[in-house]
C-alpha cells in the first residue's frame, strides 16, 4: 500500500545535534596539510560552526516537502520515494536512483527540469513522471534487518514499486550505486524497461572475458584497468573498510556529527568538478542537508553496509551475460576512473554516448541542466 509521507524531524533531535556539535573534540593537523591527508581541519571547523549556529533544517525540510513524498511497503520494508507527475500528456515514467554518500536530495534540482521541461526552455513533450526512491538503509526508507540487501535485490524492489504505481514499463537512470541498480534492472527486468541512462559504471563491473579476449584488450582498456588500481590504492580507503568492516566505522560516524560530516563532505570535495573548492559546486546548505539526512535518520551504518553486500554480490557478468536494454552513457570529465566505451560495450547495449564539458560524480547536483538534457535526448526515441 502506498501512503503519503511528510518529512518532520522532532525538535529533540535538532537540539541533540546542536549539543553534540558544540562538544566536538577536534584533532590536530599538520601545517599546510590542506586536504592531502583527508578533510581539512579549518574547512570543517567553519562548516560545523555554520551547522550549529546558522543552518536552518526547518527551511530545508520545508523545501524538501514541496515535493510529493510517499512510502510503500515492499517485501516487508517501507520504501520512501518522491513521485512527481509530468506536466504534459503522456509523460514517460523515470526512476532516478541515488548513490553513496548521497541521498534522494541529490535529485531535487533535476526533478522539475524533467517533469516540466518547457519551463526550462526544452520541449513540453519531453516530460517525465519522476520517481526518486531512497534505497533501503538510506534516508527515510527502512533499514534492512537481514543481510544480502544488494543492488540486485534493490532492483527487484524498484520493479515491484513501479508495478504498484501502475507503470508497466519505465526508464531508469543512476550514478554510483544507482548505476548498479539500473544495471541490475537491465539484467533481470528488461521486459519492464524502455532504456537505461548511466553517468557512472558500477565499480565492480567486469565483463566475462576469455583468455583470448584478455590478450587483446585495447590500450585504452589496459590504461583504464591500471588507473582503476591506482585510484583504489590512493583514494579507496573508505571503500575498503566499508566493504570489509562496515560496522566498525559505523560507531564513530553514528555518534559524532562532526565525524559524519568529515567522512561525507570529503567525498564531495574529492569527486566533484570543483578544483578543490567544494563550495564552488555545492552550498553549505546543500552539503549539510545531505549530511543531516544521514544524521537524523541514523542511516550511516545501514548505508555503508551496502558496500559489504556489494563485495559479496559484485557486478561480475558471467559468460554470455549482457544488458540488452538500450543504454545511454553520460561521461562527466571529473568522474575518474571511467571505463572507455569499448570496455562498457562488452557488457552494455550502448546506443547513446555524451562527453560532457564539465561535472563530476554528483552529476544531478553539479550539472542538472546537462544531465536533464541528455536524459531527454536519449529517451525521446521511446515516446509514442
Amino acid at each position: 500500500m502506498v501512503q503519503p509521507f511528510t518529512i518532520h524531524i522532532e525538535d529533540r533531535v535538532l537540539d541533540d545535534l546542536r549539543r553534540r556539535l558544540s562538544q566536538t573534540r577536534w584533532p590536530d593537523e599538520l601545517p599546510n596539510a590542506d586536504w592531502e591527508y583527508g578533510t581539512n581541519l579549518s574547512y570543517l571547523r567553519n562548516l560545523i560552526e555554520y551547522w550549529q549556529h546558522t543552518f536552518d533544517w526547518r527551511k530545508q525540510e520545508q523545501a524538501l516537502n514541496a515535493f510529493h513524498h510517499f512510502k510503500a511497503e515492499i517485501a516487508g520494508l517501507n520504501i520512501h520515494f518522491i513521485h512527481e507527475r509530468g506536466k504534459e500528456p503522456n509523460p514517460l515514467p523515470l526512476v532516478l536512483t541515488h548513490g553513496w554518500p548521497g541521498s534522494f536530495a541529490e535529485m531535487i534540482k533535476i526533478i522539475p527540469m524533467l517533469t516540466d521541461p518547457e519551463k526550462y526552455g526544452a520541449t513540453a513533450t519531453d516530460s517525465f513522471d519522476v520517481i526518486v526512491p531512497s534505497m533501503p538503509g538510506f534516508g527515510f526508507s527502512d533499514r534492512p534487518t537481514e543481510p544480502e540487501m544488494n543492488v540486485f535485490r534493490i532492483a527487484d524492489l524498484w520493479a515491484e514499486l513501479m508495478e504498484m504505481l501502475g507503470y508497466k514499463r519505465f526508464c531508469t537512470q543512476g550514478g554510483d550505486f544507482g548505476a548498479g541498480v539500473s544495471t541490475a534492472l537491465g539484467l533481470n527486468h528488461s521486459n519492464n524497461l524502455f532504456g537505461i541512462h548511466l553517468n557512472y559504471i558500477p565499480g565492480s563491473y567486469q565483463p566475462d572475458l576469455g583468455p583470448e579476449e584478455k590478450a587483446i584488450l585495447s590500450p585504452s582498456e589496459l590504461r583504464f584497468l591500471k588507473d582503476a588500481d591506482d585510484w583504489y590504492l590512493q583514494g579507496g580507503g573508505y571503500s575498503h573498510i566499508q566493504r570489509t568492516k562496515p560496522q566498525t566505522v559505523a560507531y564513530p560516524l553514528n555518534d559524532s556529527p562532526a565525524g559524519l560530516a568529515a567522512w561525507i563532505v570529503e567525498k564531495f570535495q574529492s569527486w566533484a568538478d570543483c578544483d578543490g573548492n567544494v563550495e564552488s559546486r555545492f552550498t553549505k546548505d546543500e552539503l549539510l542537508t545531505n549530511v543531516s539526512i544521514y544524521w537524523m535518520t541514523q542511516t550511516i551504518s545501514s548505508s555503508v553496509r551496502l558496500y559489504y553486500e556489494g563485495r559479496k554480490a559484485p557486478m561480475h557478468f558471467s559468460r554470455g551475460q549482457f544488458v540488452h536494454t538500450p543504454c545511454a552513457i553520460a561521461f562527466f570529465p571529473k568522474e575518474s576512473p571511467f571505463p572507455p566505451r569499448k570496455w562498457i560495450e562488452r557488457g552494455y547495449n550502448v546506443q547513446h554516448w555524451t562527453d560532457m564539458p564539465s561535472g563530476g560524480h554528483f552529476a544531478a547536483m553539479e550539472e542538472p541542466a546537462l544531465l536533464a538534457k541528455d536524459i531527454r535526448d536519449f529517451f525521446r526515441r521511446f515516446r509514442r
